[in-house]
C-alpha cells in the first residue's frame, strides 16, 4: 500500500507545482494631492487627499473573520482559490463621517524633514477598500472588470459582523478627501522644508506584483505661521526632490 499512496502524493504535488499562480495586484500610490493648510482654532493642519490604484492584473481582495467576543477580525489575502495570512487586522471604527470596518495598516502618511527623518505620522491608520473610481478611463488594463466590483461600505453601521470581504479590482482605485478623519498632520509652529510622504502597503503585509510604486511624495516649505509653499511633486519615490 505504501507504493500507490506515495505515487498519489507525488502526482498531487506535481499538479500543484504545475498550477499557474494567481495574478497579483500592484498598488500604485498617487502623489499627495490638494495639499493645503486648514486651521482649527489655534491648530494649523497640513491636509491632503490620498489615492491608491491597483494597476496589477490581479484583484486585491482580503477576507476577514473574528471569533465571538473578539474586537478585531483576522485577515487573509485571497489569491485565486487560495488564501494567505496577513499581519494586519480589520477593526470597526466610529468616526464623524463614517462607521465601518477598516483594514489597519493599508496606507501611512508621514512628514519628514530635509534629512529624511520622520517628524510626524498622521493618526489615520485604517481604510475601507473599494472600487471608488476607474483609474484608466480611456483604456482597460489586463484583468480589469467592465464594472466596479467592490462597491460596498465595509459593513457600515454593522459592528456585529463576524466576517467581511474588501478589495480593489484591477484598473480601479480608492481615495480619501483632505481633512477627512486623519487626512492631515498637525504642523502648528513648524517651520522649514519638509517632505510629505504617502506609503501604500508600507509594511508589505499584502502580496503584490511590485513594491516599486508604493511611495509618492511632495516637497514643501512651512513658515511656522500657516504659510505653505509646494516645492516639488515626486511620484514613485519617498525622496523629494529626488537626487
Amino acid at each position: 500500500m505504501r507504493g500507490p499512496a506515495l505515487l498519489l502524493v507525488v502526482l498531487v504535488a506535481g499538479c500543484g507545482a504545475n498550477a499557474k499562480p494567481a495574478p497579483l495586484p500592484d498598488l500604485d500610490q498617487a502623489v499627495p494631492a490638494a495639499v493645503t493648510i486648514h486651521r482649527q482654532g489655534d491648530r494649523v493642519l497640513l491636509a491632503f487627499a490620498s489615492a491608491v490604484d491597483n494597476v496589477g492584473p490581479g484583484p486585491l481582495v482580503v477576507h476577514a473573520e473574528r471569533e465571538p467576543g473578539a474586537e478585531t477580525m483576522v485577515v487573509r489575502q485571497v489569491l485565486g482559490g487560495d488564501t494567505v495570512p496577513v499581519r494586519g487586522e480589520l477593526r470597526y471604527v466610529h468616526a464623524q463621517t463614517h462607521a465601518h470596518w477598516h483594514l489597519i495598516g493599508f496606507e501611512r502618511y508621514e512628514l519628514r524633514d530635509a534629512s529624511g527623518r520622520r517628524v510626524l505620522t498622521a493618526r489615520k491608520a485604517g481604510f475601507c477598500l473599494g472600487d471608488r473610481y476607474d483609474s484608466h478611463r480611456s483604456r482597460r488594463i489586463p484583468g480589469e472588470p467592465v464594472e466596479p466590483v467592490w462597491t460596498g461600505e465595509c459593513g457600515r453601521h454593522e459592528p456585529g459582523l463576524r466576517e467581511l470581504d474588501e478589495g480593489i479590482s484591477p484598473g480601479y482605485g480608492d481615495d480619501y478627501a483632505p481633512v477627512l478623519e486623519g487626512q492631515y498632520v498637525d504642523v502648528t509652529g513648524l517651520a522649514g522644508d519638509f517632505v510629505l510622504v504617502h506609503l501604500a502597503n508600507p509594511d508589505r503585509m499584502l502580496r503584490e506584483a511590485s513594491y516599486a510604486n508604493n511611495a509618492a511624495s511632495v516637497a514643501l516649505r512651512l513658515d511656522g505661521r500657516g504659510g505653505l509653499e509646494i516645492l516639488a511633486r515626486c511620484p514613485d519615490s519617498d525622496r523629494c526632490p529626488e537626487p
